[in-house]
């Protein structure tokens, strides 16, 4: 990454990071914390049951997989970059806002949260959108949350965020694609058998 585009993401990063509060250092801490978002999970899944009966399995073992490559695919990305994390940057950890002393690992390119939520919010919005269209507000203010998050508790630079949300986006979309294929061949075999 050229030094001119990491100083303005550093730069960005630390005007974002200082814009702190106690009740946001709540609210944000928690918002990373999967329990809280219980109740919209099980709303997601009711609505997949509705749409796809008996099939939402193979929704579920699409989005299974999905988070799996996600993960994968960010963790060689950080390993195979090894850029630092904010927190972990000694030209400015001392000016990084953290919330509970949470650092995160060593390294933080791409983001793992940004590229996971924002492929669930995706690929759920595709499957979705035609019978719920108010889904796509509520997932996508759901993924922006959690990953701003990231930038708010001081362990990913928006750089790590923008590249963690297009990798979501094309699994995302790449997902979508492979669930509604498998969904039309188990159609056409219950049609035809």
């Amino acid at each position: 990454m050229p030094e001119a585009l990491m100083n303005l993401d550093q730069s960005l990063f630390l005007t974002l990071n200082g814009l702190h509060s106690p009740f946001f250092d709540q609210f944000f801490w928690y918002a990373t914390n999967p329990i809280i978002w219980i109740p919209l999970y099980l709303l997601v899944l009711v609505l997949l049951v509705r749409e796809f009966k008996w099939k939402t399995i193979t929704v579920v073992i699409a989005v299974a997989l999905m988070i799996a490559a996600s993960d994968q695919l960010a963790n060689v990305s950080k390993y195979g970059t090894q850029r630092l994390r904010p927190s972990h940057e000694p030209e400015i950890e001392n000016l990084v806002h953290s919330v509970n002393d949470y650092k995160g690992g060593q390294y933080g390119f791409f983001s793992a949260h940004a590229s996971t939520n924002f492929a669930i919010a995706i690929f759920l919005i595709l499957l979705l959108r035609r019978r719920y269209r108010w889904i796509l507000p509520l997932l996508l203010v759901w993924a922006s949350i959690m990953a701003y998050s990231r930038i708010y508790l001081g362990v990913h630079y928006p750089g790590d965020i923008l590249a963690g949300i297009v990798v979501g986006v094309i699994l995302g979309i790449l997902f979508a694609m492979l669930a509604r294929f498998a969904i039309r061949g188990q159609t056409n075999c219950e049609q035809a058998c």
